[in-house]
């Protein structure tokens, strides 16, 4: 199965968190499973993180380190994902978990968060 991790489960994932529950680490963790982490995520935690450094404890930099260090695989933003993204319902105004929403959709992948409103969009989101 092909994950895209929502970025707030990459980070969770990356520092050991123990919000990240059981499901998802052993999605995580399953080495049939590919895990991705797109572009927009570095690019949420470098804004968050120059914001906000305390809530936010990786700068995209290390964020970057950190995902290619545990193997996961970068999804760059591609125009079919912008495509995706202008056909996705309004369920969620925050243009980050909406692009990784159209990434999901586009590339047949599961998105794995801990957000429950990202469910509204149907088959590709898990959350966990």
């Amino acid at each position: 199965m092909n994950i895209l991790l929502d970025t707030h489960i990459a980070l969770w994932s990356l520092v050991d968190d123990s919000r990240l529950d059981k499901k998802a680490r052993t999605m995580i963790e399953r080495e049939d499973n590919r895990i991705f982490w797109s572009v927009a995520s570095m690019w949420e935690v470098a804004i968050k993180h120059s914001l906000k450094p305390d809530r936010i404890p990786l700068s995209g930099a290390e964020f970057l380190h950190y995902c290619e260090q545990a193997g996961y695989e970068c999804l760059p933003i591609r125009e079919r994902h912008v495509m995706a993204l202008e056909s996705l319902p309004l369920i969620h105004a925050d243009p980050f978990d909406r692009i990784l929403v159209s990434q999901a959709l586009a590339e047949a992948m599961v998105l794995l968060t801990h957000d429950t409103i990202l469910s509204g969009y149907g088959e590709p989101v898990v959350v966990v």
